[in-house]
């Protein structure tokens, strides 16, 4: 199986409190999600992210084929940081680490994923010709929606 690896890095102009506040609400994902994915959830317990917590939603990453996800929350420490893991979905493997660190501006946050695909080699070309573009695509609009709904603001 190989494993690969995405780290992101943003800085955020607002609290460790306040970023916590958003990213620990399930709720929030779709807005920052790319709307042509056409994410859903369609199922949470309408509760603050919490270990144990399952999360079910459908969307469409490629070619407009909707996919069901099942997302658990195995971790989490408020406003440090939590790692959601597919249980069930289209990778092989899938390990999402999201950190909170308080900085004298604000908050920086470091997301780093770790993903597998199935079907070997197949996978492997099918990583390099679609999958990480697409991946580099979903974080870089999640990077530009966050500075829109944190940074723009005039504080």
């Amino acid at each position: 199986m190989k494993l690969y690896k995405i780290e992101t890095v943003q800085y955020i102009n607002s609290s460790v409190e306040d970023c916590w506040d958003f990213f620990s609400s399930p709720k929030n994902l779709q807005t920052i999600t790319l709307d042509n994915m056409s994410f859903e959830i369609q199922d949470f317990d309408n509760k603050r992210m919490y270990p144990g917590q399952i999360i079910s939603y459908t969307l469409k990453p490629l070619l407009g084929i909707k996919v069901s996800w099942v997302t658990e929350i195995t971790v989490s420490e408020e406003n440090q940081y939590f790692i959601d893991v597919q249980q069930f979905g289209p990778y092989k493997f899938w390990h999402h680490k999201h950190f909170f660190e308080a900085t004298e501006t604000g908050t920086k946050m470091t997301d780093v994923v770790h993903y597998a695909l199935p079907f070997g080699y197949l996978g492997r070309l099918m990583n390099k010709l679609i999958v990480e573009n697409k991946l580099k695509t979903i974080f870089s609009y999640r990077h530009n929606k966050i500075e829109e709904l944190f940074n723009s603001k005039i504080k």
